[in-house]
């Protein structure tokens, strides 16, 4: 089917016709419940409250009598059935009472389900226009991406159609629903007195002639805000896309007028629709109110005529309390789909689309894909764009399997797309393409895509693993079911039959998906053989092991290969001597204070789980104050963090910020030195406790920053070292005392799963006094 139902309410039939027609039983049969508990307020008034029919002390009266539902001239009289409970006064009212409690509970459990209902009906109707849509995406000519944003298609199928979810579960149950229960309460002002039902029937009609008509123009006001929308997501879109640029060409001030623009219209347009919509509300409200005074006038003028009775008023009273919320509902309706008709029009109209690829040309293969019997034959060749240049113009060739072409040609000469021509992504304007004697348009997916390979500049990468863009090239359809326990089977089954019902693919995306056997092997050792190889001639196999080394692993996930490099890591220690790296690395002791990191890395001894233990957030950091402080080591740090800002604004006070003595300088940047300067000059020789917040942090931050055997002021004695050595012990114990510990520390005989597979392995640092240490150790691990 290449064409999506114009219609909204005819798509909404077409997929939910059983649904619909159950909630119309429901409907249906809530209806006596509703009239029932809109009539009980009159007998309770007139009844045991005003004592009419207890007239005397000792009446009582029937509850619960139950008669044959027959016309009484065809049986001479009433047959009762049951007889009912004889009750007092008080018993009677109390009767009634609880009876009226049960229809409003009864009532609410109707609504309750019938919202539930048809609000699940909704967003199985939704999931499946989304589907279908994306379907259609899918199946769309690869030559009209080029003229459609990638961010517009995203937010149609996203938030365009997210509106018609709640409209379709309302489509058909809403109007029969709050119709039903808008001509009950009508009937039954009528049934109370013709005069009020006529008033209150004049009224509603007067009052759905009117909104509707103020509200024609809130539908163009929409249609607008959708374009506006769409606009601004298509240019968001491109202006990310193109950001690069922007900066080059400095014309980030021109794409901020742009969006400028566009959020001004979408502003003028949003406002109106906000003053319509309340203007209209203010309107609707008014008539409501206005019928209100009509029923205490009228209705008081006749009850003290006599005219009607005290109960008959204030169960006409009763149900119009209840009468405005399904007019306004009706109306609000109809209002909503002449609404979500336009939106839905649109988009019909943006996903409209005659040239899509057959359905079943992406159908799964049944079996075998046989190999391409010959190579590509073009008779008469034909290419032309959509603005009328002919790129190709009668070309005829043959291209044998085996052989290897070139086609060398300028810009637009046609070379390219004669390449596109043979991957499918555009179409020849006439002319013939074919394998095997078969045209490639009317050829399967599953055998274009796994017999013919195309690669550009455009070649897509996921947002996934490494692993993962390798292999999506053999993900072409499910091969091996995934092992599921008995619980995740039945909700697999919950979730398929519901995939079904929705019309969604009933494919497992959790499933295995990779052909092993396509590429000759037959199992995942074989498979990270090959891709080993293929890494291996196209010269990447050092950048991902990079990549991998300075990735992190989920020991949870990954045990034993966790295991493994803590092996690794015992076994680098042990042969650095013989790999000639004797001093060059200095491990991390939980007893030792390591000389080639920062004080700060030394006293957390760990990887911060959370931004606030950061090394350059322990200034900051209340819990590690309050250890140094027990330590005695805040005013020691402070102390020392004065000398080094001290020395630092006299050696290199007067340097400019970009000399290269800054590049030596770890633990303050060119451009902190003002900062530093303007502090060291306010604090002066004002203790610790008089020092303000802000300055103290701001002086804290270079110690915790400073590694003794790299920056060489002296300032780091033995006795220091091991005060550090305490503390870190101290911070330890009150962090793994917390919840959850902000911290991974480091331990020789376990994995770190906050720092990097090379730091696991290293767990310690390299010497700064070695030419290129990090990188010859690093290529040691490697």
């Amino acid at each position: 089917m290449n064409q999506i139902e114009p219609n909204l309410l005819k798509y909404i039939w077409r997929n939910s016709k059983r649904d619909q027609l159950w909630m119309l039983v429901v409907i249906l049969l809530s209806m006596p419940t509703y009239f029932l508990s809109l009539d009980l307020p009159k007998r309770i008034v007139n009844g045991p409250i005003q004592g009419r029919g207890f007239e005397n002390p000792d009446d009582t009266a029937f509850f619960l009598t139950t008669y044959l539902p027959v016309p009484e001239w065809m049986t001479g009289g009433p047959i009762v059935i049951f007889p009912g409970f004889e009750l007092d006064r008080v018993a009677f009212l109390m009767a009634l009472s609880v009876t009226f409690l049960g229809l409003v509970a009864a009532n609410g459990l109707f609504k309750l389900y019938i919202n539930t209902f048809k609000g699940r009906m909704g967003e199985r109707l939704l999931r499946r226009l989304r589907f279908e849509l994306f379907d259609r995406v899918m199946r769309y000519p690869l030559s009209r991406f080029r003229r459609t944003k990638a961010s517009e298609i995203s937010s149609m199928i996203k938030d365009e159609v997210e509106p018609m979810g709640n409209f379709i579960g309302d489509a058909f149950t809403q109007p029969l629903f709050l119709g039903g229960q808008a001509i009950t309460g009508l009937a039954f002002i009528f049934i109370q007195n013709v005069m009020l039902g006529f008033v209150t029937l004049v009224v509603v009609l007067f009052q759905a002639w009117l909104v509707p008509r103020l509200r024609r123009r809130l539908i163009v006001l929409g249609k607008q805000r959708q374009i506006e929308a769409r606009q601004l997501a298509g240019r968001l879109g491109e202006v990310v896309e193109g950001i690069q640029d922007a900066h080059v060409n400095d014309t980030t001030n021109l794409e901020r007028a742009d969006i400028s623009g566009i959020l001004g219209r979408l502003f003028f347009i949003r406002f109106e629709l906000y003053q319509r919509k309340f203007s209209v509300k203010y309107i609707n409200n008014l008539l409501i109110q206005f019928l209100a005074f009509l029923f205490y006038a009228v209705g008081g003028y006749l009850a003290i005529r006599g005219t009607l009775d005290i109960g008959q008023l204030v169960a006409v009273i009763a149900a119009y309390k209840d009468l405005p919320d399904p007019i306004r509902g009706l109306i609000d309706y109809d209002q909503q789909r002449l609404t979500v008709d336009a939106r839905y029009a649109q988009i019909v109209e943006q996903f409209a689309a005659d040239d899509m690829q057959p359905a079943e040309l992406q159908n799964l293969a049944t079996g075998p894909v046989p190999p391409l019997a010959s190579g590509f034959e073009f008779s008469n060749l034909q290419v032309i764009d959509e603005t009328g240049s002919k790129l190709i113009e009668k070309a005829s060739a043959t291209i044998n399997l085996g052989e290897r072409v070139a086609v060398i040609g300028a810009v637009n000469s046609g070379a390219t797309q004669l390449t596109e021509v043979m991957a499918r992504i555009i179409k020849p304007t006439s002319g013939k393409v074919e394998i095997s004697g078969q045209s490639i348009i009317e050829l399967p997916e599953y055998l274009t895509g796994r017999r013919i390979a195309y690669i550009d500049g455009g070649t897509y990468f996921p947002q996934s693993r490494i692993f993962d863009a390798l292999t999506y090239v053999l993900k072409n359809q499910p091969v091996r079911e995934r092992e599921r326990t008995e619980e995740d089977k039945a909700e697999y089954e919950r979730a398929l039959a519901e995939a079904r019902r929705s019309g969604n693919s009933e494919l497992d995306y959790s499933a295995d998906w990779i052909d092993l056997e396509r590429i000759g092997v037959s199992d995942m050792e074989g498979l990270e053989n090959e891709i080993r190889k293929v890494l291996f001639d196209v010269d990447l196999e050092g950048d991902i092991r990079s990549l991998g080394l300075r990735g992190t692993l989920d020991p949870e996930t990954y045990p034993e290969l966790c295991q493994a490099l803590i092996a690794a890591r015992h076994t680098f220690r042990e042969r650095l001597p013989d790999l000639g790296f004797d001093g060059f690395v200095e491990p991390f002791d939980p007893q030792v204070y390591n000389n080639q990191a920062t004080l700060g890395e030394n006293l957390l001894f760990g990887t911060s789980r959370l931004p606030a233990y950061d090394p350059s957030n322990l200034p900051s950091n209340r819990i590690v104050r309050s250890v140094l402080a027990e330590a005695g080591l805040e005013k020691e740090l402070f102390e020392m963090g004065k000398e080094v800002a001290s020395t630092t604004v006299e050696l290199f006070g007067d340097l400019s910020a970009d000399n290269a003595f800054f590049d030596q300088l770890n633990y303050m940047d060119a451009e902190e030195l003002p900062a530093y300067r303007a502090a060291m000059n306010r604090i002066g020789t004002l203790p610790m406790e008089q020092v303000a917040e802000a300055d103290l942090q701001l002086i804290l931050k270079l110690p915790f920053a400073y590694t003794e055997t790299r920056n060489r002021l002296g300032l780091l004695d033995d006795r220091m070292k091991d005060l550090i050595v305490k503390a870190r012990h101290g911070l330890r114990e009150t962090l793994e005392g917390l919840e959850v510990p902000p911290v991974n520390f480091y331990d020789p005989d376990k994995y770190n799963p906050s720092a990097s597979v090379i730091d696991n392995v290293l767990l310690g640092r390299v010497s700064a006094s070695v030419a290129e240490g990090p990188e010859k150790v690093n290529e040691a691990i490697r």
